[in-house]
């Protein structure tokens, strides 16, 4: 059996092609939001079990997610928070509107200060010293999940529909924009 060589067919070069457009910033955040809901969830099933069951590998496992996911996810949503959805609202210069984000800032600092007194007891946790005080952590995480509970209520009442709002009224203005320029811009009778 004479075998010939099979040479490979050069393939046809693609075209150049923008790259897919990155994640809307408002939907990266709500998927944050989920996410907080489920730590914020696990923080309190954490507090139950080292009431119950005291200082065990899952306890240390969960108390490094969470030191984890507050040091790290939760500090840059409120940057991103901070710096891609409000000043856009503020400037829109509504009253109310520029109150509830400055609750909203204000919140973020509490919540920071709120995190800075839980995060040492739970990096014992992790760790595996049992020196955590099971009451006085018991009550910062009610304080610090109620507050968080708020804060994300009234960002998906209220601020995130209204940057969702902004932000189509802003792609509307740059799409008739881009029109404008295509076409030599406006015609003038």
């Amino acid at each position: 059996m004479n075998a010939q060589a099979v040479t490979p067919r050069a393939r046809t070069p693609r075209p150049a092609r923008a790259s897919a457009p990155a994640l809307p910033p408002l939907e990266a955040l709500d998927r944050t939001h989920h996410q907080m809901m489920v730590v914020l969830a696990e923080l309190q099933q954490l507090v139950d079990r080292l009431d119950t069951d005291g200082l065990d590998p899952a306890a240390r496992r969960s108390a490094q997610a969470i030191c984890r996911f507050f040091d790290e996810h939760a500090r840059q949503h409120h940057a991103d928070e901070e710096t891609l959805i409000f000043p856009a609202l503020v400037r829109k210069g509504d009253k109310a509107l520029i109150q509830h984000v400055l609750r909203l800032q204000q919140d973020h600092g509490w919540l920071e200060e709120d995190w800075l007194e839980l995060a040492p007891q739970l990096q014992a946790v992790a760790k595996g010293y049992s020196w955590y005080e099971i009451d006085s952590l018991r009550h910062a995480v009610g304080v610090f999940t109620t507050l968080y509970h708020d804060h994300i209520a009234l960002e998906e009442s209220l601020i995130y529909p209204e940057a969702k709002a902004h932000m189509a009224s802003e792609a509307v203005s740059q799409a008739q924009r881009v029109a404008a320029n295509v076409s030599g811009g406006p015609d003038v009778a």
